[in-house]
């Protein structure tokens, strides 16, 4: 699918005019989120590969032109945009690696037309999965090394945001998900076992599990709370022994206080001589909820984690922008209170010690030995310079990532956030954009609106 309508109108109206004035020059746009919310100390970038498969298949088909003309582009409009193709340059960090507010997460270089045409699709995707990506961090962060599973599908805001939330909490290393076409698509461990509607269709309890375990007897996880937990835990103990799969039963509370009713099952699992039997817990959780429990070392050696990481239910959104950073080999910055840019093309320098980021021009060597870039080219001449990482590579680079990140920007609650420094060569260009800027406005100084 070309993709050339999905874009905000105010961007094709700009693309006309560009095209129609014969302003084809190249433009750069720098993919950044202005600041962070009050909960996050850190991001996780996330996306690139649904931008990079945009970029490549981006263009007008012929049912797409025969729409814009129906909205009142005329024939020279829809004579220019027809052969647009994306066959510029992308930089962006990898997915999986942490970032800080202001930190470009993609530049892209192209024809100002095109590069402003994919303006909306590149923010919508790097948003999206940076959200749920960062999001999912937290859990990781507060479970301590105990296992997560993806349960949020049924409660994403469409079947779209569903594959990426798989996908995305797959990367900062959930070991499962409950989405069977997620788990095909991208190679991921799939994990579910029933619901409260399965226990209640059966005339008991023990019947219901003993049709589960005998169907299916790899995947002997018990919904132990439809009508009473403990004693739905004894039910399990009974089947799991009547069946022989004592050594691969599990169970699940989804209710009630998950602390006394993991050490309980905990106690009853054990004096049953099923010390290896795993307690699995979920409803509605929040990391905070998970921090809780473990720091409380309630016995329970996984979570499932649905609603409140699907849709990142206390940031739901981030401040991404896409700004104009140089157009025609002319730096290009906007001044507006509190919104201000800073020019040129970028890379991001991260240390292997304790030293915060510097944001430098992508031409400026190192601040000092050691220090890494983070901006790679992935895309040149529209074309995609490697094959996407697996999932596999993304999570040890975030693991890798996450050793790194200062442990008061780790904390669940009032987080500090990382500053990250300007080069001497990019404070030195700001300042210089700023007043071609004033000059080309016929200002001396910024006026205070936005």
């Amino acid at each position: 699918m070309p993709g050339g309508l999905l874009t905000d109108l105010y961007e094709l109206n700009m693309a006309v005019s560009y095209l129609r004035r014969g302003m084809t020059g190249s433009a750069t746009f720098s993919l950044s989120v202005r600041k962070l919310p009050k909960h996050r100390g850190f991001l996780v970038a996330a996306g690139l590969d649904d931008c990079l498969t945009f970029l490549q298949d981006f263009g007008f088909a012929q049912d797409d032109l025969d729409y814009l003309g129906s909205i009142g582009f005329d024939d020279r409009a829809i004579e220019d945009l027809a052969s647009l193709r994306f066959d510029g340059s992308v930089w962006a960090v990898p997915e999986g690696t942490v970032v800080h507010a202001e930190e470009p997460i993609l530049e892209v270089t192209a024809p100002i037309a095109v590069a402003q045409l994919v303006e909306t699709v590149l923010l919508n995707r790097i948003t999206l999965h940076t959200t749920l990506a960062s999001k999912a961090a937290r859990y990781v962060l507060a479970a301590e090394g105990r296992d997560l599973v993806d349960f949020a599908f049924r409660r994403t805001q469409g079947s779209d945001a569903a594959i990426a939330a798989a996908r995305d909490s797959a990367i900062v290393g959930f070991v499962a998900t409950s989405n069977v076409a997620a788990a095909r698509r991208y190679g991921l461990q799939v994990a579910g076992t029933m619901a409260h509607s399965f226990i209640e269709a059966f005339p008991s309890e023990e019947e219901a599990f003993r049709a589960f375990a005998q169907d299916h007897p790899t995947r002997t996880t018990f919904l132990v709370d439809t009508y009473d937990s403990l004693n739905g835990v004894a039910t399990a103990i009974a089947v799991a022994r009547e069946l022989g799969i004592t050594d691969r039963v599990g169970i699940r509370l989804d209710s009630g206080n998950l602390d006394e009713l993991a050490r309980d099952a905990r106690a009853i699992l054990d004096e049953a001589g099923l010390p290896g039997a795993r307690i699995f817990a979920s409803g509605g959780l929040d990391e905070y909820e998970v921090a809780e429990l473990v720091r409380a070392q309630a016995p329970v050696d996984a979570f499932g984690v649905g609603t409140q990481m699907g849709v990142s239910a206390d940031a739901p959104y981030l401040d991404s922008v896409y700004k104009l950073v140089e157009y025609d080999g002319r730096p290009a910055m906007k001044l507006s209170t509190a919104k201000a840019t800073a020019p040129g093309e970028k890379q991001i320098w991260r240390s292997g010690g304790d030293e915060g980021d510097v944001l430098g021009l992508r031409d400026e060597r190192a601040p000092a030995f050691g220090w890494e870039p983070l901006l790679v080219e992935v895309m040149r001449d529209g074309t995609r310079l490697e094959a996407p990482d697996p999932i596999l590579r993304m999570q040890h680079r975030f693991q890798e990532e996450l050793v790194r990140v200062p442990t008061k920007a780790k904390r669940l609650s009032h987080p500090e956030h990382v500053e990250v420094e300007r080069s001497p060569a990019l404070t030195a260009l700001t300042r210089q954009t700023q007043a071609d800027a004033l000059t080309r406005a016929g200002l001396t100084e910024p006026r205070s609106s936005d």
